[in-house]
């Protein structure tokens, strides 16, 4: 099996920052693209920030210039700085990973347990 486990989520003011964490572990061959995706309250859910293997990134405009996303390949980790935090920000944060396994011949999308993030005005 494979497992994605998120950290880091809170209540912050505006302005504030934030680190989110997202460790996968299991019988893990490769990890390609990694990624975090949102949720607002009564909103459908939105890519917020992916990054390759190789550390290739894309962000939504809204979050251009305030998050980073990064990995640490050996610790099969991705995170996501977050910085000048907005209300608009407020949502549930959910990792993902496209993961092969079983000597890399099976491929697989895993998605962690989300982590609220709340940003007051």
């Amino acid at each position: 099996q494979v497992q994605l486990v998120e950290s880091g989520g809170g209540l912050v003011q505006f302005g504030g920052s934030l680190r989110l964490s997202c460790a996968a572990s299991g019988s893990i061959f490769n990890i390609r693209d990694m990624g975090w995706y949102r949720q607002a309250p009564g909103k459908e859910r939105e890519l917020v920030a992916a990054i390759s293997r190789g550390g290739r990134t894309n962000y939504a405009d809204s979050v251009k210039g305030r998050f980073t996303i990064s990995r640490d390949n050996a610790k099969n980790t991705v995170y996501l700085q977050m910085d000048s935090l907005k209300p608009e920000d407020t949502a549930v944060y959910y990792c993902n990973a496209d993961i092969t396994y079983d000597s890399g011949y099976r491929r697989g999308v895993y998605w962690g347990q989300g982590t609220q993030v709340t940003v007051s005005s």
